[in-house]
């Protein structure tokens, strides 16, 4: 088993990236908003992005390189559109995450210390966490940190089931409205996290195989993604379960303040389930985002320093630095000059993802099936089926959107 759990890293960073405010945030509120009824977006968003997360692994581990030498084999005006898509995102993400992480904190630590001096004091934290102990002691932490965050949620869930009297529907809606619709994109942009993670990682793949003494085969990689990917799934569903349970039946809504927003969630869960489950809720959602803090301002900068590395065709030193002290500097630029509510952070952060996932997933294809990838990894024709499937449905879905704005 301890041997199985060394192997075990990149599926748990991925996991750790993704459970954050597409399960946290977005899971309960679709709970606490829609019961149950959103269950099927959640099932079916799962299913069309797993071929193009699943890649990123595959293709690292059969060829030994990151996804973004891939993409430098397909032309380099492919990788500098990726450089420049990430560049429009990375700060809007960070800040998104990190706000919510420093409302619980504010919550569950009390709030002598105000939200926007938690939001520097963990960027701060996560800052030098990285740059001091690098990948391996990100692997280390996200190992404890994924099994506290998956204990303590199926606890909380197993406890609001025991305790619910509520009549639950499990009657499927499709909600209708610009509003409602823009929270079903938003929901479905970030279920179970942004397409641009399967580049994330392919570099945590190949980070791995430098930090181990053993060959990292395909069939570990697959195997551990799997783990991981199938862990955002049942902690969505169980996010779905706590909002549907616990705060459907009250009829209230959630604020879209930072600070008062991890104070709603807490509150309603105590409620229900008893004021000794504080703890254990308070600790479920500062893990869950604290874990996307940390992997975020570990996976944007490591995948912009590749990015401008391969552009350039020459190395450049300390650009892992250099960039993880812009994306800090960029995400407190923009949480104190621009957007400051939580839900607009949220909101546009996961739209966007949204919207560039097409592009993500067709490049993901395009690479897997094509003379860069050893034959004996390229896709099964089940997988051929489901991604381009995948790719007409965000492609639609995107339009969609767009048409009705």
């Amino acid at each position: 088993m301890k041997r199985f759990i060394q192997k075990l890293g990149p599926g748990l960073l991925f996991a750790g990236a993704a459970i954050g405010v597409s399960h946290l945030v977005q899971s309960t509120r679709a709970g606490a908003d829609y019961g149950f009824g959103l269950l099927w977006a959640l099932l079916l968003i799962h299913l069309v992005k797993y071929p193009f997360f699943q890649f990123g692994p595959r293709y690292a581990s059969a060829t030994g390189e990151s996804l973004l030498e891939g993409y430098r084999k397909l032309g380099k005006g492919v990788l500098i559109l990726y450089g420049l898509l990430t560049s429009l995102t990375m700060f809007t993400i960070q800040a998104a995450v990190t706000i919510v992480t420093a409302g619980i904190a504010t919550s569950l630590f009390g709030d002598f210390i105000s939200v926007k001096i938690w939001t520097v004091v963990i960027l701060s934290v996560c800052f030098i966490l990285l740059n001091i102990g690098k990948y391996r002691s990100l692997d280390a932490m996200m190992k404890v940190i994924i099994i506290t965050l998956t204990l303590t949620t199926l606890g909380a869930t197993v406890m609001a089931i025991y305790n619910s009297s509520e009549a639950v529907s499990f009657i499927q809606l499709l909600p209708k409205g610009s509003m409602e619709i823009t929270f079903l994109i938003a929901f479905m942009g970030w279920m179970p996290a942004p397409l641009d993670i399967s580049v994330w990682h392919s570099l945590w793949t190949t980070e791995k195989q430098k930090n181990s003494s053993e060959k990292r085969s395909p069939k570990t990689a697959l195997l551990d993604f799997n783990i991981g990917y199938l862990g955002t799934i049942l902690l969505g569903i169980s996010f779905v379960v706590l909002g549907a349970l616990v705060m459907h039946p009250t009829g209230q809504s959630f604020s879209t303040s930072a600070s008062k927003f991890p104070i709603q969630l807490i509150e309603m869960y105590t409620q229900s389930l008893g004021n000794w489950t504080s703890i254990i809720i308070g600790i479920a959602a500062f893990t869950t985002m604290f874990s996307t803090t940390l992997t975020t301002l570990d996976a944007s900068p490591r995948s912009m320093h590749k990015t401008i590395e391969l552009v350039f065709e020459k190395p450049f030193k300390n650009g892992y630095l250099t960039w993880s002290t812009v994306l800090v500097l960029g995400t407190l630029s923009i949480y104190f000059f621009f957007l400051s509510e939580m839900g607009s952070l949220v909101k546009v952060a996961t739209v966007l993802s949204f919207l560039t996932a097409p592009f993500y997933a067709l490049t993901n294809y395009i690479l897997i099936t094509s003379k860069h990838t050893p034959k004996e990894w390229r896709p099964s024709k089940t997988l051929h089926i489901m991604s381009c499937i995948g790719i007409l449905f965000l492609i639609g879905f995107s339009v969609w959107y767009l048409t009705i704005l």
